[in-house]
């Protein structure tokens, strides 16, 4: 992978934040008026310059895709239980692995990078990959610090206790730490 230092990587890095930005500025779903996958990728990057200063471009790129067009693919459209989650949230991760290659592709970004970036988003080498857990950290952490609010007045404590206990489990023990903060 390339060093998010050189001026190229620099460049793809930020024409590609601009690009997924713009994507996930139509996003229906608002948080405090913000486009809600706009608001969780620029959550992630934050949270991603806290754990990983100096990034590689592909785990930048990917940080800030993690939710790209996510609203295309509905929840509601999926069986109710968890084997229907499960399947919505792997159909997403291609998904958005797909519309990120693309979106790189469109702005002279490398095969290599562009492999890079589809592996990350579809998380398939969580517990052997340092990248891939990072991601699911800065995910995680961006999730508690822009839904978990909305999500206190809907569910009974139980529930939430468990969602927040599920999410911990998909975390490093570096960004367990952080949790406090996620959700202050």
């Amino acid at each position: 992978m390339r060093d998010l230092t050189t001026t190229a990587s620099h460049h793809l890095v930020e024409r590609a934040f601009d690009a997924i930005d713009e994507a996930n500025s139509a996003d229906p779903n608002r948080i405090d008026d913000e486009p809600r996958a706009r608001l969780e990728g620029q959550r992630a990057t934050t949270w991603l310059d806290r754990l990983e200063p100096g990034a590689s471009p592909a785990l930048a790129i990917a940080a800030r895709a993690h939710h790209l067009r996510r609203w295309e693919l509905a929840r509601a459209d999926y069986p109710t239980g968890r084997a229907g989650y499960l399947r919505w949230r792997r159909d997403n991760k291609a998904h958005q692995a797909a519309s990120c290659a693309a979106l790189i592709a469109d702005l002279g970004g490398d095969g290599e990078l562009i492999e890079r970036i589809e592996e990350l988003l579809r998380r398939g080498l969580l517990g052997s990959d340092h990248e891939t857990q990072r991601l699911e950290d800065v995910a995680c952490l961006a999730f508690l610090q822009t839904q978990l609010t909305s999500m206190t007045g809907r569910l009974d404590a139980d529930h939430l206790a468990a969602i927040i206990d599920k999410t911990r489990k998909k975390m490093s023990d570096e960004a367990i730490e952080l949790i406090g903060e996620a959700t202050a």
